[in-house]
């Protein structure tokens, strides 16, 4: 059911990482536009998402539909992101990642049906592991070519 995206979860933090530290610090934070976020800052919202996702892995399997949202914007402003050294980015982007990937492994069949509420409305957690695994590839596409 959640296979595919664990395993690709997986190759995603065991081939991205290399491709990520071949780009220099002037393009991962080079804007494309003043209101475009930066490589840096696209890495940043997946590291958010991947915060964000985690609750939603966990919190799913024992609370009744918790509510889990975040203003993306917000987040990757006031997490500066822009300031900080890709190098360091990378690699926490890397290990929660790999530690999602082992949660994942661990959630009983009989939870995958549970749901959590994202802005109103109701998901199971099946549809959002397989939704984050698509939304880290899409952005992931954005900074780097694999």
């Amino acid at each position: 059911m959640i296979n595919h995206s664990i395993q690709r979860l997986q190759w995603l933090t065991n081939t991205i990482p290399p491709l990520l530290s071949q780009i220099s610090e002037a393009d991962f934070a080079a804007k494309p536009l003043p209101n475009k976020w930066s490589k840096k800052e696209v890495l940043g919202h997946l590291i958010d998402s991947s915060t964000n996702n985690h609750q939603r892995f966990v919190r799913g399997q024992f609370e009744d539909m918790p509510a889990i949202q975040y203003d993306q914007n917000g987040w990757n402003e006031y997490s500066y992101y822009q300031e900080m050294d890709s190098r360091q980015l990378i690699t926490f982007w890397t290990i929660y990642n790999q530690h999602l990937a082992a949660i994942l492994q661990h959630i009983p069949a009989a939870h995958l049906d549970r749901q959590v509420k994202v802005y109103e409305q109701p998901y199971t957690l099946i549809f959002l592991i397989n939704d984050y695994v698509a939304h880290l590839e899409h952005h992931l596409r954005q900074i780097v070519v694999y």
